[in-house]
């Protein structure tokens, strides 16, 4: 082949060509919801903005390139979830969930706790981070710890991302 392609005067692609073009042609692993009702249009606002907020940020190098909502209000990731399911319609087995919380918390409990709000099996926990510096100062502070929902994809990532732009846009909000 490299020969042929050398005789021919072809060029061969780079390999950051070659894996934008494999990253092109991967389908996706969720399905943006089209023809929103009035109140699906509010939850993708909500979504989108909460995410802007609270999720990890689009960034040109050295990004894991994955959705992660970090938080400790349960409400807060109950619309997030509500968010990636409705609108985004997500692949549920790619969901992730990370616990970060205090070594005076009981860990099963918490994982219990988040399982049974966000209805993301205990299979797809990962490994928690357990801070062992705690004061009582602190106590109440996280009362149900800190949860990462994550979704590690890319193309979702840049989608979200599109749309902050896009409400930038909207209000004439200056996007550096």
């Amino acid at each position: 082949v490299l020969r042929f392609m050398r005789r021919n005067n072809l060029q061969c692609r780079t390999r950051v060509e070659s894996n934008a073009n494999k990253f092109d042609r991967k389908p996706l692993t969720f399905s943006i919801k089209n023809n929103l009702s009035v109140r699906e249009k509010e939850l993708k606002i909500a979504g989108t903005l909460l995410y802007w907020a609270e999720g990890s940020k689009l960034k040109s190098k050295g990004n894991n390139w994955t959705v992660d909502l970090v938080n400790s209000d349960p409400r807060m990731v109950s619309l997030f979830l509500k968010f990636l399911r409705g609108i985004c319609r997500i692949d549920e087995k790619k969901l992730r969930v990370q616990l970060y919380c205090y070594e005076d918390q009981s860990v099963e409990h918490l994982k219990r706790y988040w399982h049974e709000l966000t209805r993301i099996s205990l299979e797809r926990f990962i490994k928690p981070y357990v801070r062992k510096d705690f004061r009582p100062e602190q106590i109440g502070k996280m009362k149900y710890g800190l949860v990462h929902i994550r979704y590690c994809d890319k193309k979702l990532l840049i989608q979200i991302d599109a749309w902050i732009k896009e409400y930038c846009k909207k209000f004439k909000i200056v996007v550096e």
